[in-house]
């Protein structure tokens, strides 16, 4: 019943593949298209990558249709378009500093106090903070992933994401579909040494609430997974608590993901080399460096140290 609907809907709305090979109807055709590409759904402009693939995915869907005869030319390299832009790079202000993070992790604690709810995801927001996983990588790992040693620093080794798709999108019907590493083959791992405080979060976790099947580490009261709404109002407790007022109303650590984005520029202000910080993130080197080109300490204060000298101030 609801195919049959899809379909009647598809059969009302869609526009026939012959109205391409009008040249008058064409580019405002093509236009349209494009722009939807380029258009979330509450009419806000789309990520430049998601604009990207969509718009990929159109081209390859017209260059069929031109194999198959339905269309005399692919009409998305017909027009001049140009998407609003919208900015790749990371903005600095999202990311917490160290000190600001622990506060997180205090804050934790109280978040659910009772039933732990908070606390059962510190080790969760930490693989974010101090291993640069994606939200989707760290709620996918498993106890066999992790070497973790009584001294110094341990590893985790991330083999597969476990993005949510919803129900109707997943083979299982599963909330989370199950998938390699983003922009990696299936098979693909990336190795990730990790630092004594994130072990010493993994050991407590392991001690407090053991694992679940398949020696999986994070999962709800009921055994399922973490959904992205319930691990979302969890941070979103957390910043009302751990951060000061302004701060709370601004972009500082504003999304789970941003705790990502603190590791990387952790990394690279460190003066971890380019390629080893991109091989942690699993990033390529020129995509590590224009997404977090704002992040990178540019020298600044040795350069207005040497302008006040030319100026003569006092400090």
């Amino acid at each position: 019943m609801e195919v049959a609907a899809a379909l009647a809907w598809l059969e009302k709305n869609a526009v026939p593949l012959d109205a391409f090979n009008d040249v008058s109807q064409r580019p405002g055709l093509i236009r349209a298209a494009l722009d939807a590409c380029a258009t979330k759904l509450d009419g806000k402009p789309s990520a430049a990558s998601t604009r990207r693939n969509r718009r990929s995915v159109l081209h390859n869907y017209f260059g069929h249709a031109v194999e198959k005869g339905h269309v005399t030319v692919n009409p998305v390299g017909t027009v001049q378009w140009k998407a609003t832009k919208v900015a790749d790079a990371v903005d600095r202000r999202v990311v917490l500093s160290p000190a600001q993070f622990s506060q997180c992790l205090v804050a934790l604690s109280y978040v659910g106090r009772y039933e732990g709810r908070g606390a059962k995801l510190s080790a969760f927001f930490g693989l974010m903070y101090y291993a640069g996983a994606r939200p989707a990588e760290a709620l996918a790992v498993v106890r066999d992933d992790f070497t973790l040693p009584k001294k110094g620093w341990g590893m985790v080794t991330l083999a597969r994401s476990e993005p949510e798709a919803g129900t109707a999108w997943t083979d299982d019907g599963a909330r989370n579909e199950q998938r390699g590493l983003k922009w990696r083959a299936r098979k693909e791992v990336r190795a990730v040494p990790i630092p004594p405080a994130l072990v010493r979060l993994i050991q407590a976790h392991l001690k407090r609430w053991g694992t679940g099947p398949g020696g999986r580490l994070f999962r709800t009261a009921t055994g399922g997974r973490y959904s992205q709404t319930a691990y979302n109002q969890t941070w979103d407790a957390v910043r009302a608590i751990a951060l000061q007022p302004h701060q709370v109303n601004s972009t500082l650590g504003l999304r789970p993901y941003d705790l990502r984005h603190a590791a990387v520029t952790l990394w690279l202000n460190s003066g971890v080399p380019i390629p080893e910080v991109a091989r942690r993130a699993g990033h390529s080197s020129d995509v590590l460096l224009k997404v977090y080109a704002g992040c990178i300490d540019s020298g600044s204060a040795a350069a207005n140290a040497r302008i006040d000298e030319a100026l003569g101030d006092e400090l």
